[in-house]
């Protein structure tokens, strides 16, 4: 079972951004907020990103970061937790193994990519990792 503390995710602004919009726009039936819900938040974020029409296409309904700043980030990560406690959720639940990526990073990623790998690098085998999406004590 994966938990995401919607309050004191355990990870850095951009990262639980990116997550809760994976969240958002995945078609995993075991998350606990329901996809009307998944909706509105990721169509709120949407609208602090563009000014065109939500696209209809699930493939299209990926929020391009890039050119943020950081007042952008904090204005997403606000959107995103008050529209989720708006409809009673304090934290995000689901039933999904972690898996491998299903294809390569996009050159423009790669350097992004490699920082977190360096800040964040990959556990040793011998040791249980803790869960990133468990609330911290």
């Amino acid at each position: 079972m994966q938990r995401l503390d919607l309050r004191h995710p355990g990870m850095p602004d951009l990262q639980f951004v990116l997550m809760v919009s994976a969240l958002c726009t995945s078609d995993l039936e075991s998350l606990n907020a329901p996809s009307s819900v998944r909706d509105t938040v990721f169509n709120r974020c949407w609208a602090l990103l563009h000014q065109e029409a939500v696209p209809i296409k699930k493939k299209d309904r990926v929020l391009d970061l890039r050119l943020g700043d950081e007042v952008l980030l904090e204005a997403l990560v606000s959107v995103i937790r008050q529209t989720f406690e708006e409809h009673g959720f304090s934290e995000l639940i689901w039933e999904h193994p972690p898996s491998e990526p299903s294809r390569e990073s996009t050159p423009e990623v790669q350097p992004l990519v490699e920082r977190i790998q360096e800040l964040y690098p990959p556990p040793d085998d011998d040791v249980e990792p803790p869960s990133a999406f468990s609330p911290s004590s």
